[in-house]
């Protein structure tokens, strides 16, 4: 039995279902499956860690499409003018889609949903949900394996996480040359068409939505950048921001996070390796999307400076939601202030120091690398 047959056993033995669809996600396995053998360089931590990620991943399919044989009527529920964060990781769009999600008008992605996709429950009976309790147990197995994880990045079972974990169900994501050094993945990625993918990511928020039709769904992932024209396909009237920052100090970010949470995963993602594959990726994504854009109307993007954004993060929102011509009332502005205190004290207050030069590289070659965007954005740039 090859490896791919081995990670689909164990998601059918761990949930007890063996209809994984319509297969469209085999081909990405395969290509997943053979970067990780020749270019990967795991170590026996990574080879763990990526095998219990796809298994997850594919337990995830499973459980799907068990939900939706379940509930047929969520085929029904509307997605209407949903908004999409996206823009370089560590641009701000972690904490702007988390206070976007405050509005009690709008709803996000929890992350124990994301990983067990069914119709949300009420929020009264989550601490007693199976799921809910594995994803807790998952986070606490992760913060404790990687010391100062909370303050680079905090998560929780019960907080809004970003929707690569339902693109993960097609083996198509940018997520995951962004923790692994997969060059031969990266390139079949950019080769492919992602629409089924996003039909799919569409399909589990009508799953997971279907208890709350009224509320506007608002998503986050800096993976969108390498994706937008299969994005509008699936969502014709989506709202999207785009967040800004100094991709020097983007790189550097990303490239300390990315380092952090693969430690011990590979004999070669590390240093440079990490920040040259960081550069590349988030350029080459950067450049795609704004390709892309260009052929939209510019009435459904907005743009957030990080700057701005964290020196009054309450007015950009309010200034996000003039833009797409949405009511900014009263409980809105509550319940986003109150989101905006609760952020900024204990694990969830940022928390992280990095540098290029600990990745191998410099200020100029990101300049040089990133130029359509600085041409493209000289006003939300730093020189």
């Amino acid at each position: 039995m090859n490896l791919a047959d081995e990670l689909h056993e164990r998601a059918t033995t761990r949930t007890g279902l063996t209809d994984f669809g319509d297969h469209d996600h085999v081909e990405g396995l395969h290509a997943l499956l053979d970067g990780y053998a020749n270019e990967a360089g795991l170590t026996e931590k990574g080879r763990t860690k990526v095998e219990g990620a796809l298994a997850n991943a594919l337990a995830g399919r499973l459980r799907t499409e068990s939900a939706w044989r379940q509930h047929p009527a969520h085929a029904e529920t509307p997605v209407t003018r949903p908004i999409f964060v996206t823009g370089l990781p560590r641009s701000g769009t972690t904490a702007l889609h988390r206070l976007l999600c405050a509005d009690p008008r709008h709803q996000g992605l929890q992350l124990w949903l994301a990983a067990a996709p069914q119709p949300r429950p009420l929020r009264d009976h989550w601490a007693s949900n199976p799921d809910f309790q594995a994803m807790q147990a998952q986070i606490d197995r992760r913060n404790a394996a990687v010391p100062g994880l909370k303050g680079m990045h905090f998560m929780a079972p019960d907080v809004v996480e970003e929707c690569w974990w339902l693109e993960h169900q097609s083996m198509r994501s940018l997520a995951f040359p962004s923790v692994a050094h997969l060059p031969s993945y990266t390139r079949w990625l950019g080769q492919q068409d992602l629409s089924g993918s996003y039909r799919r990511h569409r399909r589990i928020l009508q799953l997971i939505g279907m208890t709350s039709p009224e509320k506007r769904w608002v998503l986050k992932n800096p993976g969108h950048l390498f994706s937008l024209d299969a994005l509008m396909a699936a969502y014709p009237d989506a709202l999207v921001v785009q967040t800004h920052r100094d991709p020097r100090t983007v790189v550097a970010s990303v490239s300390s996070l990315t380092s952090k949470t693969s430690a011990g995963t590979s004999s070669v993602f590390q240093g440079a390796t990490v920040g040259r594959d960081s550069l590349d990726l988030w350029a080459t994504a950067t450049d795609r999307f704004l390709a892309a854009r260009a052929t939209y109307d510019a009435a459904q993007f907005a743009d957030v400076r990080y700057e701005e954004f964290i020196a009054d993060p309450v007015g950009t929102v309010e200034r996000l939601y003039d833009a797409f011509r949405l009511p900014f009332d009263d409980e809105a502005h509550a319940a986003v202030s109150a989101a905006d205190d609760v952020s900024r004290r204990g694990d969830r207050r940022p928390d992280h120091a990095y540098s290029l030069e600990e990745f191998g590289l410099s200020a100029g070659e990101v300049t040089e690398r990133f130029d359509r965007y600085l041409a493209a954005f000289p006003e939300l740039t730093v020189s």
